[in-house]
């Protein structure tokens, strides 16, 4: 089963009064971008049709069943009511797109194992964290913002919690494993560039970034400070411009690895002797004068994932438990966690 799905945000998007935006990006497509300028291609100008994987749709089910648990009073965010939840979530799932059933049977897992999988997921979120101590000032929260560069940032964020002297907590699931301190700054971008959102438009730096890793059992916390996300703007306005310039020049080079084996369009990728679809015709404005070689000079990371990160990662620990992140490689350090 293959499907192009087009972002919820461009559904959601509002426009932008008085102001002509260069483009949009979102910290899955920038992420597309750095891990393979071709794969960004293949998805956001060719839009071709990628396979539903049972990971993902894992992940999916998962991030469901937990923003409708803190639709239930909060003594009932228990594990047995969340475990309870997956079978009439992926009932609608499936209503919602009888194909996804194709996943399941003669080729693939059976259900029962895979819903069980779905529980087992859910029973480790319980480990990490008390729901029924939790009140979520906002779940699934789309959230944008228009750079000085005319840059429109968006995208979604799973969680949002906020303390009643207005520090702010974002966090996001993953039902993966938790990536290796190596690949830790990969892994935090997504969030730090929720965070500048918010900062731009809430006038608030969030006081904790936080990825929930239900694979193995870790959270991975992370504090950041108004340097940070300064350099992450920066960042993400030099990954657009080199986007632009790609657009301009027709050059979108693959970037090979490892994980290249799980990337759902090898046949087509001229690193593996497939051929590109001929590129759509489109007028391209100038990129202005943002360096694209300040921040994506070095080593690529590797193709892997989905849109949300889940399934295959490039380095996964195997200790549970919670992690502060200091990203010494990128600023000075904003200091642990207490």
């Amino acid at each position: 089963m293959s499907t192009i799905s087009p972002s919820p945000a461009e559904r959601i998007s509002t426009p932008v009064d008085g102001v002509d935006v260069l483009g949009a990006l979102s910290p899955s497509r920038a992420g597309d971008f750095l891990s393979c300028p071709l794969l960004y291609r293949f998805r956001t100008i060719d839009r071709l049709p990628e396979p539903t994987s049972v990971d993902a749709l894992r992940g999916t089910l998962v991030h469901k069943v937990l923003e409708d648990l803190f639709d239930l009073p909060a003594g009932d965010r228990t594990p047995d009511r969340a475990a309870a939840m997956v079978e009439p979530t992926w009932a609608a799932l499936s209503a919602a797109d009888p194909a996804l059933e194709e996943l399941f049977g003669a080729e693939g897992p059976e259900i029962a194992g895979w819903l069980g999988s779905c529980r087992s997921s859910l029973a480790r979120y319980f480990t990490l964290e008390d729901p029924r101590r939790l009140e979520p000032a906002e779940r699934e929260a789309y959230v944008e913002t228009v750079l000085d560069s005319r840059l429109l940032l968006r995208g979604f964020i799973d969680r949002l919690d906020v303390s009643p002297d207005g520090l702010l907590r974002v966090v996001d699931y993953k039902t993966s494993r938790s990536p290796s301190e190596r690949f830790e700054a990969k892994a935090l971008f997504q969030l730090r560039v929720y965070a500048l959102i918010l900062w731009r438009t809430r006038g608030v730096v969030p006081t904790v970034l936080q990825l929930v890793y239900l694979g193995n059992g870790e959270i991975i916390s992370y504090r950041p400070d108004v340097e940070d996300l300064l350099a992450t703007q920066r960042k993400v306005e030099a990954i657009w411009a080199a986007i632009r310039v790609a657009e301009e020049s027709g050059d979108w080079r693959p970037s090979t690895g490892p994980l290249c084996r799980f990337c759902a369009h090898r046949a087509v990728c001229p690193a593996y002797g497939g051929t590109p679809p001929p590129l759509p015709v489109r007028e391209v404005e100038d990129p202005g004068t943002i360096d694209p070689g300040s921040v994506l000079g070095g080593e690529r990371p590797q193709v892997g994932g989905t849109e949300r990160g889940e399934g295959v990662t490039e380095d996964p620990a195997g200790a549970g438990g919670h992690r502060d992140v200091v990203l010494d490689d990128e600023h000075p350090a904003p200091g642990r966690l207490g």
